[in-house]
C-alpha cells in the first residue's frame, strides 16, 4: 500500500488537462491501487489522478456505504446527460469546504477498465455528481471554480492559512 500525495487548491498542478491513458500494464494497475488507498485513507468517495499529480485520465470512485465497491473510470467521456440536481460537494484538494453546486441528474459515460475493454455506465444521484466532479479534475477544473470569485478568493485564503499552520 502506498499512499500518495494529494495536491491542494489552489496549486497550479491542479489546473492542467490530463491526457489519454494509454498503455494498461502493471504499472497502472498498481498506481490505480495506490490511487484506491489513497481515497479510502482520506475518507473521500472519489479521486482523479490529477489530484495527485499524474495527469493521465483516471479516476476511482466508492460512494457505497461499507466503501468496498471502488469503481475505476479510465479515459471516461460524457456521452449524454439530462437533469439538473444540486448537491453538496466537498474534495480532497479542497479540505474542509463543501458548497452546493449545479450538476447533470442522469449522465451516460464511456470508459475503459483497467484492462482497456471498453464499457458504459447511466448513473444518478451521487454517483453521477462523483463522476462529474472527477472529471472537471481531469480537465483542470476544482469544484470551487463554480462558485463567485469572493467565495473562490476566501476558500484560498483559508485553505492557504491552514497549510501554513
Amino acid at each position: 500500500m502506498a499512499l500518495l500525495k494529494v495536491l491542494k487548491y489552489p496549486d497550479p498542478r491542479l489546473h492542467k488537462v490530463a491526457e489519454r491513458v494509454e498503455d494498461f500494464d502493471a504499472a497502472l494497475i498498481k498506481f490505480v491501487d495506490d490511487m484506491k488507498d489513497t481515497m479510502y485513507d482520506q475518507k473521500g468517495i472519489g479521486l482523479a489522478a490529477t489530484q495527485v499529480d499524474v495527469h493521465k485520465r483516471i479516476i476511482v470512485i466508492d460512494v457505497s456505504e461499507d466503501k468496498n465497491e471502488a469503481i475505476t473510470l479510465i479515459n471516461p467521456t460524457l456521452m449524454q446527460f439530462s437533469g439538473d440536481q444540486q448537491y453538496d460537494e466537498g474534495c480532497l484538494s479542497v479540505p474542509g469546504f463543501f458548497e452546493t453546486i449545479n450538476r447533470h441528474e442522469n449522465i451516460k459515460i464511456q470508459y475503459q477498465d483497467i484492462e482497456g475493454n471498453l464499457k458504459e455506465l447511466t448513473a444518478n444521484g451521487l454517483l453521477s455528481v462523483c463522476i462529474q466532479h472527477e472529471m472537471d479534475h481531469l480537465v483542470g477544473k476544482v469544484f470551487v471554480e463554480y462558485l463567485s470569485q469572493l467565495k473562490q478568493q476566501r476558500i484560498k485564503k483559508k485553505i492557504q492559512k491552514l497549510l501554513k499552520n
